[in-house]
């Protein structure tokens, strides 16, 4: 007997078969590049000379792949790609938006930074046990968050750049850096394992673990569905990751035990994923959820900003100083999610874009004022202004944006979110913000008076008279960022308030996704 002749099969029901455009592909190469630089990076970890030159080059790559990508979705909106050719939801999507390109090509100017500056305080030990090959592994797993539009990777991404932290913060195994690491993972760890059993719940609810396809559905089935439940095991998930009060004691305890470079590593990048998750999920996909809990999270956001401001006003070692800076800082963002709006939201994104600079940048002049004062206790350091007025001005500056002042970056989302909760009302909000920027600067103005303006207590080693060319170039284009943004603020207000009324209505977020509707 004939066997019957095969149909014809219609896989365009289910894969992709138009070749993506050559300008799609910049979607995942950021990704794709760290991890290909890492891996190169580790098969020549035994050449320590020829580390810092690759490892910079290959950030250089990543920041201009990063800035083509923001120029495409500023041009033509969000992209997307789906691995494996399988169309959504069923295939992995890389979705970028406005949001997400900013955020990834902020990260990719601080590592650069951050990479620079290791080339001469990371020594060969240091290079041959594989800061380069990690550094390049944290920011695949950064870019990735920044850049998947799928809920489930977002959680693989943040392992990712979990495990390479892991790496960076016990280099050099001393005892306190085993003992932050300890806190730093055990804490980590328990974020983790909310934000994997929300993610299963989310799952067992929708379906599916496309963004773009959660944000769709949940307004249909907003009636039917617990979404509160999930809001707010995502809250306290990504809460503890960001270092939001009540959940963020672990941050002090670890971020002053690493290698200085790494702590302006995680400052600049690791709470920041961590309010991107919290600004993607509860704004972009459940933005009731997140109206119902913005007093929870405007009453954490202000204990943040307190507890944060009073921590570093009563710290002495300034690497201490920095991380209680670090949370304060986490409770401005807060308070632009919990406000709400373009104004609240598009601070927030400000925000957020300005302390990844700053607070590298900080950092990184705590690590230079330690080597130059032979001490990061300020009951021990003096003298750094007459020993070098240029590196004084840069760390000025950097104190002066901080704190929220003018003509600085911090000024400008600052005034946003103050604005934004005095146009709903919530005057004891934008009081709490206005006041954490004066206690923040009480705490860096002590910094600045005890470090940098009284006489020196102990004399200068021989050679360490002047800061590295290596930290004062870092440092240096850091705080020209933070100046060029306070004096012009225009073109990076106009991008943040976009991307912030992306994720308010993502009607282009979930076209890109499912073009003409198709779900």
């Amino acid at each position: 007997m004939a066997a019957p002749a095969a149909s014809a099969i219609d896989l365009s029901k289910a894969l992709v078969l138009a070749p993506p455009a050559l300008a799609d592909w910049l979607v995942i190469l950021p990704v794709a590049w760290c991890l290909a630089s890492g891996a190169i990076l580790l098969m020549l970890r035994k050449n320590v000379r020829l580390q810092p030159p690759l490892a910079v080059a290959a950030l250089v790559v990543l920041l201009v792949l990063d800035a083509l990508l923001l120029w495409r979705v500023i041009d033509g909106g969000p992209v997307t790609m789906v691995m494996g050719r399988w169309l959504p939801p069923f295939g992995i999507a890389f979705t970028v938006d406005l949001a997400g390109a900013l955020f990834a090509l902020f990260s990719a100017l601080v590592a650069l930074a951050g990479g620079i500056y290791a080339a001469e305080s990371i020594d060969a030990s240091g290079r041959r046990y594989g800061f380069y090959p990690f550094l390049m592994l944290l920011m695949a797993g950064v870019s990735g968050a920044f850049l998947t539009g799928d809920i489930f990777n977002l959680y693989v991404w943040f392992e990712v750049l979990l495990i390479s932290s892991f790496g960076l913060l016990v280099l050099g195994s001393e005892p306190r850096q085993i003992d932050g690491a300890v806190k730093y993972a055990f804490l980590n760890l328990i974020a983790t394992t909310l934000f994997l059993i929300a993610v299963g719940y989310l799952y067992g609810l929708f379906g599916t673990l496309n963004m773009a396809d959660i944000a769709a559905k949940a307004g249909e089935r907003r009636g039917d569905l617990p979404l509160m439940t999930l809001g707010v095991l995502f809250v306290l998930a990504f809460g503890m990751k960001a270092a939001a009060f009540p959940v963020n004691f672990w941050l002090p305890a670890s971020y002053h035990t690493p290698r200085i470079v790494v702590s302006a590593l995680f400052a600049g990048l690791l709470t920041k994923v961590g309010i991107y998750a919290l600004i993607r999920v509860m704004v972009m996909l459940f933005p009731v959820e997140g109206d119902e809990l913005s007093f929870v999270i405007a009453a954490a956001a202000a204990a943040t900003m307190i507890f944060g401001a009073l921590g570093a006003i009563g710290q002495s070692d300034t690497r201490r100083l920095l991380g209680y800076l670090v949370i304060s800082g986490i409770g401005v963002m807060l308070a632009g999610i919990a406000v709400g709006g373009p104004g609240g939201v598009g601070g927030a994104l400000f925000y957020a874009l300005h302390s990844m600079v700053v607070m590298t940048a900080l950092y990184m002049a705590t690590g230079v004022a330690g080597r130059l004062s032979g001490a990061f206790d300020l009951n021990r350091a003096g003298g750094l202004y007459g020993r070098t007025a240029f590196f004084s001005a840069l760390s000025l500056v950097l104190f002066l944006s901080v704190s929220g002042m003018p003509p600085f970056s911090g000024f400008w989302p600052k005034v946003m979110v103050a604005k934004a909760a005095i146009d709903i009302g919530a005057w004891w909000l934008a009081g709490t913000v206005l006041l954490t920027g004066f206690l923040t600067m009480i705490a860096v103005g002590r910094v600045w008076v005890l470090a940098y303006w009284r006489p020196a207590n102990i004399p200068a080693a021989p050679g360490e008279g002047a800061p590295r060319t290596s930290a004062m170039l870092s440092l240096s284009a850091l705080a020209l960022v933070t100046v060029l943004v306070g004096l012009f603020p225009d073109p990076l207000l106009q991008q943040v308030q976009q991307a912030a009324s992306g994720l308010a209505e993502p009607s282009a977020y979930v076209n890109s996704v499912f073009p003409q509707g198709a779900r």
